[in-house]
This record gives structure tokens, sequence and C-alpha cells, in this order.
């Protein structure tokens, strides 16, 4: 079992007078943050905010690029090729940049957002652009993907990779995460049991099939009515494991050895 992990969160997600999640309960218990860039959710002054609050609770910075599309958050397929998509990252990583550099903190990490990370998972030359177009801005970028084929066949092609799991989304029998259209509340115990058989090696499919998982980090969503409660409940359960927290970078490194 890993005793060391990164807990990332999906934040910054509110829009001009229209809020979502509890960004200020939610950041002190993850090592990681994901921001909305202002395509499918963020806006300017919500992007400076969440960066303000990540460098208060010494938590690493990322950018979390989706489509455009505010209507949809982000989460209904659109068809991009490859370079579109690419250049869709490198845009809002960009935009995100600004304000951490006025800032002074480094963007640790991009993470694809919603159907744009699906996107990622289905077509290969996508998620080989994505990693070519961020690596060029800034090497020192991790790109986070899902644990699994498309991860270590984007890490064998020399690009740094996060592999991540998910404490709070169930999987299908491929491996694969459901997303849900609009989240719901989850039972904390059940989503922290989730993230402790992520430490462990794998999770149970909605089918009951085992799936093997070795994973950087694990991902909760800021949008889930009940994120922080969930984010408590599996830093107890760390705590009741020896389990410690770490950046991204800290277990890639470690990783590496």
């Amino acid at each position: 079992m890993k005793t060391v992990i990164d807990l990332n969160a999906d934040a910054g997600e509110s829009f001009g007078r229209w809020k979502l999640g509890n960004d200020a309960a939610l950041l002190p218990q993850v090592s990681s943050v994901n921001v909305a860039c202002g395509w499918h959710a963020g806006d300017p002054g919500t992007m400076r905010r969440s960066v303000e609050l990540a460098v208060s609770n010494g938590v690493a910075l990322g950018a979390h690029p989706g489509f455009p599309d505010l209507a949809g958050f982000g989460r209904r397929a659109m068809a991009l090729s490859p370079a579109e998509a690419a250049d869709a990252c490198l845009y809002q990583y960009g935009a995100l940049r600004a304000f951490a550099d006025e800032a002074g903190v480094p963007i640790a990490h991009v993470k694809p957002h919603g159907a744009l990370y699906g996107l990622t998972l289905r077509d290969p030359d996508v998620a080989a652009a994505v990693a070519e177009s961020v690596t060029k801005a800034d090497p020192n970028v991790l790109l986070v993907l899902l644990a699994g084929p498309t991860a270590q066949r984007v890490l064998a092609d020399g690009y740094p990779v996060a592999r991540e799991a998910f404490a709070d989304l169930d999987y299908d029998d491929n491996g694969h995460i459901i997303i849900e259209p609009v989240p719901e509340a989850k039972d904390p115990d059940v989503c922290a049991q989730q993230a402790i058989d992520v430490l462990r090696g794998g999770v149970t499919s909605v089918n009951g099939k085992a799936i093997d998982v070795d994973a950087d980090t694990i991902c909760l969503h800021g949008d889930r009515p009940n994120s922080p409660d969930i984010a408590r409940a599996i830093r107890a359960r760390f705590e009741q494991h020896g389990v410690a927290t770490a950046t991204m970078h800290d277990v890639v490194a470690a990783r590496k050895g």
C-alpha cells in the first residue's frame, strides 16, 4: 500500500454572480488544485481569487482547461482535432499563468477537464499533442492523465505525467471513469474507502470487476455539493492508515527514484 499520495481538487468554477463549490473549505484539505480557466467555468476574477487561495493554503497550482462550453460545464463532447485540443489547453494555461506570474507562483500541472479529459482517453493523438504543447510551454509542468494505458503511453514518449485516479467517481469495466452530468452528494466514507483502495492498487467497477490502478494523485470534485466533507473523510482515513499527502511533483519524483 502506498503511503504518500497527492490529493487534488477541481475548483475555481464559479462564474460572475453564479457561485459553485466551497473552495475556501475544500482547499485546506488537498495538496493540489486544478483551476478552471474561463472556458467551461471560471472568469478572470475567480481565477485571481483561486490563485490567491492556493497560495494562502500552500497548495500546488494547476490549470484546468476545458471545452468552450459554459452552458454545459465542459461535459458535452466536442470534435476537436489534436492541434485544436493542444491550442485550447495552451491558451487556457497561458491565461492562468498570467495570474500565477503576478502572484509569484509556478503552475505545477495541467489537467484537461470533463469531456476534453475524455477525449485524451479516446484519442492517443490528442493526448500526445496536448503533452507536447504544455511541455514546450514549460518542461517542468506535469500533464495529468487517467492512470492506465493513456498515461503510460504518454510517459513512454518521454513527457512528464501525473497518473490520476478518482475517489468520488465510479469506474466502468474498462477502467474508465463515469462522469456525471450533474454531480450529486456522495457518501464521504464510500469515497474515502475508494481512495484507500487506490493506494492498495485497485478499485472495483460498477459491475464488480477488479480494476488495477497505479496512481500518483487522487482527484475529487469541487462542484460536488459535499466535497469538503468528502475531502475531510479522505484525510481522516489517510491519517488512520499512516498516509501522507504531497504535491504531484514530489510523488512523481519519488516514483522515478
